[in-house]
């Protein structure tokens, strides 16, 4: 479903994206486009041809201030900021900025009843801590949150964490219970200043890349280079970055590996989520 409408997506992912440019340049956010949105822009002025979503990374003040800010200046007739809370699940580690006016449901959430507007993804970056006891006691509270904020069987995490993610949810009983633990996973892995770490790490995408410790420089400022039709700012160490998280990033990927990264079941970029309640999701809603 998703190959067949990849430009339509690719442009809904844009307009969203040109909507958070304008709208950090306004109130002075830090942000960077990472992840294949950063390699799509190095190695082919533009998106990897399979890519479905723009991720982006926040040093972690920038992230707050960024929920905070959205409250009083965000445009809430065409977007919703989601982040989870004690209320609503999202099943992401993030944040999310969505289009009210579209329709992307996860195979993961077709039982829920929130937004299901397509999106672009917000990453926090957080200081690394200053130890080796100290930066395993930071894994562990980001694996915690990681969990429990999300509170399902992380995607492609490997095949220990496949076998244990069930029984670890399980034996936290409550969704209260999970809410509690993962706000203070969150306080704990966080703590560690952004602005005065020597390095820098990304605690909410995976275990595959919160061991990663990136040289704070590399995130000092902004590099604005050619995205399809105009420009898109990515960290001004982004070879650094990119090597570190992805290898041989300048290198195409089997043709195996060659597909988007979300399991869609139904997309409409021109339609409201809320018209397809009771039909694509929430199906015994009456």
């Amino acid at each position: 479903m998703i190959k067949e409408n990849l430009p339509l997506i690719q442009k809904k992912a844009l307009e969203i994206f040109s909507y958070f440019e304008d709208f950090c340049k306004e109130h002075n956010l830090l942000y960077f486009v990472c992840g294949g949105g950063c390699i799509g822009a190095i190695r082919h002025g533009g998106f990897i041809p399979w890519d479905d979503d723009i991720d982006i990374f926040m040093p972690r003040p920038d992230y707050e201030k960024l929920s905070k800010l959205w409250e009083e200046f965000g445009d809430h007739d065409h977007f919703t900021l989601c982040r989870t809370n004690e209320e609503v699940n999202y099943h992401d580690c993030g944040t999310l900025l969505k289009d009210n006016h579209t329709t992307f449901i996860n195979s993961h959430s077709v039982n829920k009843d929130f937004h299901h507007g397509y999106m672009i993804d917000i990453i926090p970056l957080d200081g690394c801590a200053p130890t080796r006891l100290s930066r395993l006691a930071q894994m562990f509270w980001g694996s915690l949150f990681s969990l429990y904020n999300a509170q399902r069987v992380p995607d492609n995490q490997g095949k220990l964490m496949k076998i244990l993610a069930p029984f670890l949810l399980f034996i936290v009983p409550t969704n209260k219970l999970k809410y509690k633990l993962w706000k203070y996973a969150e306080k704990k892995m966080s703590k560690y200043s952004f602005y005065d770490s020597d390095y820098i790490t990304e605690l909410v995408t995976g275990y595959r890349y919160m061991g990663l410790e990136y040289p704070k420089e590399i995130f000092e400022k902004q590099l604005f280079v050619p995205f399809e039709y105009t420009e898109i700012p990515v960290p001004v160490g982004y070879d650094t970055y990119l090597s570190m998280a992805f290898g041989n990033y300048m290198e195409m990927p089997p043709e195996s590996k060659r597909y988007p990264k979300h399991k869609v079941v139904f997309l409409d970029m021109n339609t409201s989520y809320k018209e397809y309640r009771g039909v694509w999701y929430c199906k015994d809603a009456k």
